[in-house]
């Protein structure tokens, strides 16, 4: 290409060449700015990850688009003069324009929510590092030299005779359809994940599965393209289902167990449970494993496989509320319906207290010390936590029982000796101030 660019350098036929190149340039950044705002205005209603790859998309306009266009110049033109320059135009443009559009797909695959994945970044410097090294060849006229070369390098694979040319051709096609399968898989759930008439589970099952598919999909017909017989994959599959018999039944359990859950909708995220004790809201269901909040916002990760086997109580109908207690004590000489009265109106002005259904109080029981009494009332959003909502009301307890003389008594032991008090029972003594001092000052 440079020889054909120095031949027509100097002549009329180069400044015909430039002015199409520059005339087909600027018709494709206007058409890039068209569709860029055009674009830019449907993305602003969807999720996060498609405004992630829009800024490599935006870019990849511009060569594309110039480079159909200098395509076409040249097919046109080149009946009657030389494009030399038209034909080195060609290789940035295209190869730029290819960059960007990999760039645009491998961030759909490898980000979610807009948050970069380590992959990307290895992902992006390998195709520019790949598509540059290409374009550079092609300006050299050196690419076939190179192909014919990698053709001749030949070296065996166990029973596979292989040449480095069918390597990374091989390589790529894996690559390229991973990655399109990949970004199918992301695209088809964002499109599953925004529908409105599917269950919530249903969309995590289908999703997932969807995307194991088209993986499976990807990995099936790359090894085709490569050259591998697929039929021997049977045999791995068979040593596979037995490792999972034996050795992986925990996990296989596990995860048939979390799409068991899935789709016979028995939890959903959301969900209020108790299970072994530990209550708390449903905030994912994984393959593998169930994440619930506590009451205390501590996250714990339960195996599917006991959601399925243990006894869970699901506290949904009760939406997020939950039922808290306060206990306290009043003298025998309180007034102690006065004193329950108090208690259902100590709750009555606390924020996250439902009044539906009603604080209500007890007798619990008759202590040694005092009448024990007991208040119960439900709380909103419990998963957020209850422990302040306790604390105002133990707070409000204590002032209106203080305002009212209601009081709480505390222990009170009474010790008696029963018998004749001998001469080897030590007496009591009592010390005035003085002694005192002249005790601490003999010791």
């Amino acid at each position: 290409m440079f020889s054909d660019l120095a031949r027509d350098f100097g002549q009329p036929v180069m400044l015909w060449q430039v002015g199409v190149l520059l005339g087909t340039l600027a018709i494709a950044w206007l058409l890039a700015r068209l569709l860029r705002r055009a674009l830019d205005l449907r993305r602003q209603t969807r999720y996060q990850t498609l405004r992630f790859g829009a800024e490599s998309l935006n870019r990849a306009f511009f060569p594309l688009i110039g480079a159909t266009l200098v395509w076409l110049a040249r097919s046109v033109t080149g009946q009657f003069m030389h494009t030399a320059l038209l034909d080195l135009a060609l290789v940035p443009l295209f190869g730029i324009g290819l960059i960007y559009i990999v760039f645009f797909f491998a961030r759909r695959v490898f980000s979610h929510d807009g948050a970069t994945h380590p992959w990307l970044f290895l992902v992006e410097k390998i195709v520019s590092l790949v598509v540059w090294v290409g374009m550079v060849l092609t300006v050299m006229g050196i690419q076939d030299d190179v192909i014919t070369w990698m053709a001749s390098v030949q070296f065996r694979v166990a029973n596979a005779h292989m040449t480095l040319l069918s390597l990374i051709s091989g390589l790529l096609w894996v690559c390229v359809t991973m990655i399109v399968a990949m970004w199918l898989g992301s695209t088809f759930e964002d499109r599953l994940m925004r529908s409105k008439t599917l269950d919530a589970n249903l969309k995590v099952v289908v999703a997932r599965v969807g995307r194991a598919a088209f993986v499976l999909a990807a990995v099936l017909i790359s090894l085709s393209l490569v050259g591998i017989d697929i039929t021997v994959l049977g045999v791995f599959g068979g040593a596979l289902g037995v490792g999972l018999g034996f050795g992986l039944q925990k996990i296989a359990s596990n995860y048939v167990s979390g799409f068991i859950i899935l789709i016979d909708r028995s939890l959903r995220i959301g969900d209020t449970i108790n299970v072994s004790g530990l209550q708390g809201m449903v905030t994912q269901i994984r393959t593998r494993y169930t994440v619930v909040r506590g009451l205390d916002g501590i996250e714990t990760l339960i195996p599917n496989e006991k959601l399925i086997t243990d006894v869970v109580q699901n506290q949904s109908s009760y939406l997020t509320r939950g039922h808290a207690k306060v206990a306290v004590q009043v003298a025998y000489t309180s007034n102690v319906e006065q004193a329950m009265a108090l208690l259902v109106q100590a709750a009555a002005d606390v924020p996250r207290v439902l009044q539906e259904p009603a604080p209500t109080s007890y007798l619990a029981s008759f202590g040694a010390d005092g009448i024990n009494l007991e208040l119960g009332f439900w709380i909103e959003d419990a998963a957020a936590g209850t422990a302040g909502v306790r604390s105002a009301v133990n707070r409000n307890i204590w002032r209106l029982f203080s305002e009212h003389d209601i009081s709480i008594p505390f222990a009170q032991r009474e010790v008696r000796i029963v018998g004749n008090v001998g001469v080897g029972v030590p007496q009591p003594v009592i010390m005035t101030g003085s002694s005192a001092d002249q005790a601490d000052s003999a010791h």
